[in-house]
């Protein structure tokens, strides 16, 4: 992989044991909230969907059920990840519209065709994404948007995203929205952005054509 070509996907639990920091909030609260951020609800049937959406992905990519099986326990912490995925979404967002940052269809665009050709294809390219991040093709483009989100936020700061000042920058963007996290699916922790159990890593290391600036997890 060629150096200039690679870039970091953020943003994760790639920070282990940490305490909670936050107030997760129970059903009594927040009925029927798998998490409140900036006071919006993700809703317990949200998350679901977006579970159902990779575990049809995944067994239409692998039929044979013993190797399906195996897909499922590989993958066991996934609807945790995939409600860390949806908060640090909305971190990820507020701190880009903090610093005045968007992100265009036509540079989200490019960013797919350059990780196209490197994947042999767009069935390639949603495959990698659907084995290696748990991200279903119809979130493609929203992933891909998050990562172009990092890498602006990360420049502007004139830092990459494994760095304190990136991280400071997602910290007060937890802390605007104050996130609360249904206990069931852990907690937040506000300084660090990330779910307190998660235990797979978001940062990602991935070949693009789209000129980034080089970093690494």
């Amino acid at each position: 992989m060629h150096r200039r070509r690679r870039t970091a996907l953020v943003l994760t639990a790639a920070i282990a044991a940490a305490a909670p920091l936050l107030t997760a909030c129970g059903n009594d609260a927040h009925p029927g909230a798998a998490a409140v951020v900036g006071g919006q609800r993700i809703t317990v049937a949200q998350l679901e969907n977006r579970v159902d959406e990779v575990r049809r992905a995944q067994r239409a990519a692998v039929p044979d059920e013993t190797q399906y099986q195996q897909v499922l326990a590989s993958t066991s912490s996934l609807t945790r990840d995939t409600l860390h995925n949806m908060v640090l979404d909305r971190v990820l967002n507020r701190a880009a519209q903090d610093a005045g940052i968007t992100v265009s269809r036509e540079e989200i665009q490019q960013m797919r065709t350059g990780l196209e050709q490197q994947a042999g294809g767009a069935k390639g390219l949603q495959m990698a994404w659907l084995q290696k991040y748990g991200i279903a093709p119809a979130r493609l483009n929203d992933n891909l948007r998050l990562q172009l989100e990092a890498q602006k936020l990360a420049r502007q700061l004139g830092t990459d995203t494994t760095q304190p000042d990136f991280w400071k920058a997602l910290s007060k963007a937890s802390q605007e929205l104050h996130i609360d996290v249904n206990p069931r699916y852990g907690a937040w922790d506000v300084q660090k952005s990330s779910r307190v159990d998660a235990r797979t890593p978001w940062v990602r290391e991935v070949t693009t054509a789209s000129g980034g600036q080089p970093a690494t997890a």
